[in-house]
């Protein structure tokens, strides 16, 4: 369960070097937008190089069944990415059709069968909104789903995406709910989008609680700036992790029960999953 991941041009390895020092749960080496399509076999390389001695690195390849995805995959493979970002994704049928390339990577580079995970991010094309519920069960592979609201609002040819207070306009704050219940019905970890003011550190501490608030398990950042506070935003409280804690143990001293009573509220899977997170997070951070 990770709280940050920081985007980083995979064409830069100044930004690249840099970006293992600042605190992020998990970095993502963009192959996509940040990079222009002249630049991206330089950038392959020096992601691949990159990923050797690279803890928590995922790569956000191309979309799926673009010629760039399927170099990008060639590239990064041989060496064993956390996991893959799959921009533009659609629904069930790209991360299958991901799954079953890696399937094959995996076995010629001889690299764990299942171990790449992936994080679609669900909510760049108009189609892909009526295709959110679709993700539970596509592939034990699906890690954690993000949305994205900049290709969206290009799509449907929007002038504005937040209001003049900084909030969601109602067709991204729709996009943004259904990212969570998508990934909530896939049982995976729901990851925010950018906050894409990186000088605002207040609103961005905000946006990160209000985040929190609603149910997701972390945050995407655009600059290293961000890290510490999305970091800090996404730290259970003592609370949360005494009643992570019960729930855990209720289910436990319960086996095969699917609805258990507490406090006078109704507890059902989806409570455990999410209790299961918040005990893993603490227990990583207590780690470090």
């Amino acid at each position: 369960m990770n709280r940050s991941y920081l985007f980083v041009p995979a064409d830069s390895e100044r930004k690249m070097k840099k970006a293992a020092d600042v605190g992020a749960d998990a970095l993502i080496l963009d192959l996509e937008d940040s990079v222009s399509p002249d630049s991206r076999p330089a950038a392959r390389e020096l992601s691949r190089d990159y990923l050797v001695d690279g803890e928590g690195v995922w790569v956000r390849v191309n979309p799926i069944g673009s010629e760039d995805a399927a170099a990008d995959l060639e590239a990064v493979m041989p060496s064993a990415p956390t996991g893959i970002v799959l921009p533009k994704s659609r629904g069930a049928d790209d991360i299958t059709r991901l799954a079953a390339m890696l399937d094959t990577l995996e076995r010629t580079h001889g690299i764990e069968a299942g171990r790449t995970c992936i994080l679609p991010i669900c909510t760049e094309t108009p189609d892909a909104l009526f295709a959110l519920g679709s993700y539970a069960g596509s592939s034990p592979r699906l890690a954690a789903m993000s949305w994205g609201a900049e290709d969206l609002s290009a799509a449907v040819g929007a002038s504005a995406k937040r209001d003049d207070s900084g909030n969601w306009l109602p067709p991204y704050e729709l996009a943004r709910s259904l990212c969570l219940f998508g990934a909530a019905a896939a049982e995976v970890a729901a990851i925010d989008t950018v906050y894409t003011d990186y000088r605002d550190e207040k609103g961005l501490a905000d946006y990160a609680s209000n985040a929190r608030r609603d149910g997701f398990s972390g945050m995407l950042a655009i600059h290293p700036e961000q890290v510490d506070v999305i970091n800090r935003a996404f730290v259970p409280t003592t609370s949360e992790l005494e009643r992570a804690k019960r729930i855990v143990a209720l289910f436990a001293e319960n086996p095969g029960a699917g609805t258990l009573g507490m406090d006078g509220e109704m507890i059902d899977r989806p409570h455990l999953v999410q209790a299961e997170r918040i005990l893993q997070l603490a227990n990583r951070l207590a780690a470090l």
